[in-house]
């Protein structure tokens, strides 16, 4: 007899031998299972614990003791023996007494008496003269110097600047040059004096317009030095003055 078991749709799922297949193979399992039971021996696996080994180390030997040097002992020097003062031989002088020598006795007989008064004792003295005082004046002091005023300066630079002109103008020499090509002209000179009047540098501060004429010009300054002292004013320092060169043709 087939068992059909029929679904939503109206169709069997599985059929009757289906089943009795299914039911044999299960008692076929159950018997299986009850042959082989009894004769499996289950084995529970248990970790053997490793033998523990213990090593004892022998300690490391000692370091050899390093005994240190026999110090040998510093030799005994034998202090030299004392020497004996030698006994003094010679006999001792004995020390001989000076008798104290006699006192004289003088006479003591009595002055005659007159009747006289005693001389008087008369005690002269020098008469003190008195030194007479010094008195030691201090040395006057020195003039103190007075700064001239910027006015004293700027004349003492004119008086000076026209005495310069008229020492240079004594050495003037015109270039041939110059004649020939007609040339004429001015420069300025800027001069460096010091106090005693040596001329410590010469520049042109503003040309002739000419090479030559300026150069004349220099050399006219050099032949001319050293030039007279300064003023006063323009003393113990050393300044810069302007003097002016002039070349000039005659009938130009």
């Amino acid at each position: 007899m087939d068992i059909a078991i029929k679904t939503p749709n109206g169709h069997s799922s599985f059929s009757d031998s289906t089943l009795i297949w299914a039911m044999i193979c299960s008692m076929l399992l159950h018997v299986l299972l009850a042959v082989v039971l009894p004769n499996f021996k289950f084995e529970m696996s248990k970790d053997t614990p490793e033998p523990l080994t213990i090593e004892i180390m022998q300690p490391a030997p000692p370091a050899p003791v390093v005994l240190p040097e026999p110090v040998q002992p510093e030799p005994i020097v034998e202090p030299e023996p004392i020497k004996k003062p030698k006994p003094i031989t010679e006999p001792v002088k004995p020390i001989q007494k000076k008798s104290p020598e006699p006192v004289p006795v003088q006479d003591a007989s009595p002055e005659p008496v007159t009747d006289e008064p005693p001389t008087p004792t008369v005690i002269t003295a020098a008469p003190k003269i008195d030194a007479p005082t010094v008195i030691t004046a201090p040395p006057p002091e020195p003039p103190k110097k007075i700064e001239p005023s910027e006015n004293d300066v700027d004349n003492a630079l004119s008086q000076y600047g026209s005495t310069l002109g008229r020492a240079i103008a004594k050495h003037k020499s015109y270039p041939k040059i110059a004649q020939m090509r007609g040339w004429q002209g001015e420069c300025l000179l800027d001069l460096k004096i010091d106090s005693s009047g040596n001329v410590l540098s010469a520049n042109i501060k503003e040309s002739s317009g000419h090479e030559s004429l300026d150069n004349q010009a220099l050399e006219m300054v050099r032949k001319a030095s050293p030039f007279p002292a300064p003023p006063e004013a323009l003393r113990g320092r050393s300044f810069n003055i302007t003097v002016p060169v002039s070349f000039k043709l005659q009938g130009g």
